[in-house]
């Protein structure tokens, strides 16, 4: 048999007060009504000592709040890659006294539709929508029944709704400086896609805002991509084939790799023509998954700041969830997260010549 909960009167009898009493110093409004030090002290520790916990559902019933957040992603909660996206809004909604509920869709909008009337249903106080992968989204119809953040998404069309999203072009400016730095002027091949603009498939967000980046701080310098090869998907299988094409025809002095998987890929086709990383070619690349620090040599990446994402996206709801409700949607502010450098092994000055020998 499970022991009694506690209640609040519990406390004021134990304390000696009434329970209105005993309920104005637990919420913190004593000194407010003028309550005495020695009465409040009795009831805190009246409190600790009986292990008191307010009923949550009571609370939730006189203040109108659930004190709960929805967090639906579509594959965000298996990944291994973004699992801390999840990790940094846990412990952002936990400092504030709130609880996460956590969904996945794998995808399916009828199954995001489901779990999203989930949450209205346990009125939760506001929702975080997520993607594993920066991309534009439908946002779905009835969303705005609480405030809403979007993480790492954008909506497609005119939109009404905040967004958290990972500074992208600014990670291609910084992937780009890394080579500059190292004395990089010439050689320079992008693997995964580019270098104009419209090889970009259109819902890669990532990957349009990485190339953008890149552009800019190369043409700063004066510098041209030498030239680029297109990968299917993002994946080792496609970055060792694209590689292997470009190596058919011209020798880099240093490759930017879309990210990280493609990177591995293109390190073995390098191996496969005899050339060192990074003695004949340097490679730099994105994401910071796991497998770039595992790579030899180490793989110098501009990382995805997946745990102070989830985290900026609770701030970002806590700032709508205290907005009068006529202004929600006033604005869509777009709130980005620096990335920054994992500087390993993989890039060095350049040597060679540009012609296979």
């Amino acid at each position: 048999m499970s022991p009694r909960r506690v209640t609040l009167a519990d406390v004021a009898k134990a304390a000696g007060v009434s329970r209105p009493t005993a309920s104005l110093v637990l919420s913190g409004r004593g000194r407010e009504l003028r309550i005495s030090q020695d009465v409040e002290q009795r009831v805190l520790k009246a409190a600790d000592e009986l292990q008191y916990r307010p009923n949550i559902v009571s609370v939730g019933l006189r203040t109108g709040t659930s004190r709960t957040i929805g967090f639906v992603s579509d594959t965000v909660a298996t990944s291994r890659l973004a699992g801390d996206m999840i990790k940094g809004a846990l412990e952002a909604a936990r400092d504030r006294g709130f609880m996460l509920f956590i969904g996945e869709t794998e995808g399916d909008a009828e199954l995001e539709r489901l779990l999203l009337q989930a949450m209205h249903d346990r009125q939760v106080d506001g929702l975080i929508l997520a993607s594993m992968f920066t991309r534009t989204i439908k946002v779905p119809k009835g969303i705005t029944a609480s405030p809403v953040v979007l993480l790492n998404a954008v909506p497609k069309g005119p939109a009404v709704l905040p967004a958290v999203l990972p500074h992208e072009v600014e990670a291609g400016r910084l992937a780009a400086r890394v080579l500059l730095d190292a004395g990089h002027r010439d050689g320079i091949y992008l693997i995964g896609v580019g270098p104009g603009l419209r090889n970009v498939p259109s819902e890669s967000v990532a990957a349009l805002e990485r190339l953008v980046g890149i552009r800019e701080a190369l043409g700063e310098a004066g510098v041209k991509v030498a030239g680029a090869r297109t990968c299917f998907d993002w994946q080792p299988e496609y970055g060792l084939a694209a590689t292997r094409d470009l190596l058919e025809t011209v020798r880099p002095r240093a490759l930017i790799c879309f990210n990280d998987r493609i990177a591995m890929g293109a390190y073995q086709a390098l191996d496969d023509f005899g050339l060192k990383v990074p003695a004949d070619v340097s490679v730099v690349s994105f994401d910071d998954h796991p497998i770039a620090s595992w790579m030899r040599p180490g793989l110098t990446t501009v990382a995805l700041p997946h745990y102070e994402l989830g985290r900026k996206a609770v701030d970002v709801l806590f700032t709508e969830m205290d907005r009068d409700p006529a202004e929600l949607g006033a604005a869509a502010e777009v709130h980005r997260v620096p990335m920054p450098v994992r500087s390993r092994d993989s890039v060095a000055p350049p040597s060679g010549a540009h012609s296979p020998g």
